[in-house]
């Protein structure tokens, strides 16, 4: 019995979230009525619980988290201030004459919405109301349109500089740390929130560009499904001046935010403060700043912020338990054991992960997973940047995946009855399709992850 408790814990958890109850209490409320009930069973010594006021004072005056509510302002101003309805309409005007053209604006748009916002609800939506109306009116296939607005929304898991990368770089440095000092190792080496940041880059980009290479194609073989747009009367000096207006803003606080952290002169959590003034130059620039605007986009932020870090809170008790049952030895025992070694290791838990983006956000995959399985895989040799890289898409190819992924059902929740769900899910399946592509060449060539962070902290 005693063995099996984590488990059971671990599912238990699943099967409440999966009530609709909310994340946090789920995961402090569920795990204290097994602390109690191990202790009555004398399965449980509480003295785990002791930990407790540590761990929160650890996340209380951890200064890598405070980039959270920085980048959360930073997203939520950009989006008031309409920068991308402003992108979209330039940028598809400058496309519109090609086929396709309005697809291959959707992309570059969503990429510069991910590395300007990096929330993937807020960009499916957004571009889901701005764009699929636009699309379906030009006469695009419904299937092509949805597929290139899902696709397009998640990139901000991946692009830095994204919230999903900042939670992931804060709990994989604790368990580097725990894998370490598990090995016997005492002269500790560290990764940081930077090193996903630019270790991101390379695969990013890499998504955008296979994107991209798919749109051209439907648009070279199957030319019906992305028509080209009528061009408008404008002139070319007066068009290519919008775009460079328009462009050039988000363009420079994009550098100034990422340009930053890689040229090594502030760390994420400063980036993320010059990006959050940056927003609100640009706001104050398209005059979308006013004193009610600023009163919304800091409750909304405070909303946001305070949901992450009580999920931190509830993670904090669930993982003690956890541990308290014993779990971390029985996963360890479990995935040491699995036939593959490392590669069936990785396998089975990348797997898992994938499974559980179906019921579970990345916060909650990211402080109640990754901090299990983390210090077992660091320990078996594995890159620290290279496996936070491997979990940030694989969760958003679990967002894109039917019948469960969120990206289809912020899209489902603003698309027009015409477009079907059945539609959404056939659209997505090729970008599901190059998702799985860019997983394949990471595993197999992890240097696309890890080559860039190593030429810019080269010492």
């Amino acid at each position: 019995m005693a063995e099996w408790m984590p488990f059971i814990l671990f599912g238990v958890v699943a099967l409440v979230l999966m009530l609709g109850y909310p994340v946090a209490f789920t995961l402090g409320g569920v795990s204290l009525i097994f602390a109690w009930l191990g202790e009555w069973l004398e399965l449980f010594d509480d003295a785990f619980l002791q930990a407790l006021p540590n761990r929160l004072y650890g996340v209380m005056t951890n200064e890598t988290l405070i980039a959270v509510p920085l980048f959360v302002f930073m997203g939520v101003m950009l989006e008031r201030s309409k920068v991308a309805e402003s992108l979209l309409d330039t940028m598809a005007d400058l496309f519109g004459g090609l086929r396709g053209g309005l697809g291959i604006s959707v992309t570059l748009v969503g990429m510069l919405l991910a590395a300007s916002t990096g929330i993937v609800g807020a960009t499916v939506v957004t571009m889901g109301l701005l764009s699929l109306p636009t699309m379906l009116k030009r006469r695009y296939d419904p299937a092509v349109a949805a597929g290139t607005i899902c696709a397009s929304g998640t990139l901000g898991q991946i692009i830095p500089p994204s919230i999903v990368l900042v939670l992931l770089g804060d709990v994989l440095s604790s368990a580097y740390q725990q894998a370490q000092l598990d090995m016997g190792k005492w002269n500790l080496e560290t990764v940081s929130v930077g090193d996903l940041f630019v270790g991101a880059v390379i695969p990013g980009l890499g998504l955008v560009f296979m994107y991209l290479l798919y749109l051209f194609g439907v648009a070279l073989f199957q030319p019906e499904r992305v028509p080209e747009a009528p061009a408008r009367e404008e002139g070319q000096a007066s068009l290519w001046w919008r775009v460079l207006t328009v462009l050039l803003p988000p363009m420079l606080l994009i550098v100034a935010v990422l340009g930053s952290i890689l040229v090594g002169v502030a760390t994420p959590t400063e980036a993320a403060s010059v990006g959050a003034v940056g927003a609100m130059l640009l706001a104050a620039q398209r005059r979308q700043l006013n004193l009610e605007s600023l009163r919304e986009v800091m409750r909304s932020t405070v909303q946001v912020t305070s949901m992450v870090f009580m999920i931190f809170i509830g993670a904090a008790v669930f993982s003690l338990v956890f541990r308290g049952f014993g779990g971390d030895d029985r996963v360890s025992e479990l995935l040491t054991n699995l036939p593959g070694g490392v590669v069936g290791a990785v396998a089975v838990v990348m797997l898992l992960m994938f499974l559980l983006g179906f019921i579970l956000d990345f916060i909650e995959i990211t402080f109640v997973v990754v901090p299990i399985v983390g210090p077992i895989l660091l320990a078996m040799g594995l890159d620290p940047v290279w496996l936070g890289i491997m979990i940030a898409i694989n969760l958003q190819t679990s967002f894109l995946t039917p019948p469960f992924g969120f990206a289809l059902f912020y899209l489902r929740g603003v698309a027009p009855p015409e477009v079907t769900t059945g539609a959404i899910y056939r659209g997505v399946i090729p970008f599901i399709v190059i998702q799985l592509i860019m997983l394949g060449l990471l595993a197999w060539w992890p240097e696309l992850a890890t080559w860039l962070p190593g030429v810019v902290y080269a010492e």
